[in-house]
């Protein structure tokens, strides 16, 4: 052998294309077999509530404050709106949660009276307060995106939970347990 002929790839170098391929193949399997995740994280979870006090949205309860929950017993925080759909459905599920013993307040979001007190007159009223978000601003401050979500919320006003979405009848023990556990 010469000095001037080329030199040789080392003899990994010829398995490479082969083993960069099979990562790919390997990366593309997990993806579509393993299930996607789409739970959110609140960053809120484990941190008081914001201060806020917001008027009664309606005349048959009061308004909403932060020092609200911070009775010593855990309540449910509930983000809804007379626009909303979901919350049509989720209505009768709060009204089984109410009796049976959970505490429900409320934020009605970018709502008008007239609009709430006939959602609340056709679907029921579970709520011992309501609070009238006008511009989304406590609920982007408890972070919350959207409409129905509920929180529940430990007994010095920490949040203990998010659940985002209407709260279905399979899932008012996991609600109880959590209010149970946030004692």
């Amino acid at each position: 052998m010469s000095k001037d002929s080329p030199a040789k790839a080392p003899r990994w170098a010829l398995w490479l294309p082969l083993v960069l391929f099979a990562g790919f193949v390997a990366l593309v399997v997990v993806g579509l077999v393993k299930p996607k995740n789409t739970d959110i994280a609140s960053q809120m979870v484990g941190k008081p509530l914001p201060a806020f006090t917001l008027r009664a949205a309606n005349d048959a309860r009061p308004g909403l404050s932060n020092a609200d929950f911070q009775t010593g017993k855990p309540q449910l925080l509930n983000i809804f709106a007379s626009w909303c759909i979901p919350c049509r459905a989720e209505a009768p599920v709060l009204d089984e949660l109410r009796r049976q013993g959970a505490t429900i307040n409320a934020i009605a979001i970018r709502d008008h009276k007239e609009d709430l007190n006939a959602f609340l007159t056709q679907y029921g009223n579970p709520y011992a307060r309501i609070g009238a978000d006008d511009v989304s601003a406590v609920q982007l401050a408890i972070g919350s995106s959207g409409v129905p979500e509920t929180f529940v919320i430990d007994g010095k006003g920490v949040i203990r939970y998010q659940h985002i979405g209407d709260i279905r009848p399979e899932q008012i023990p996991d609600i109880l347990r959590l209010l149970k556990e946030a004692q």
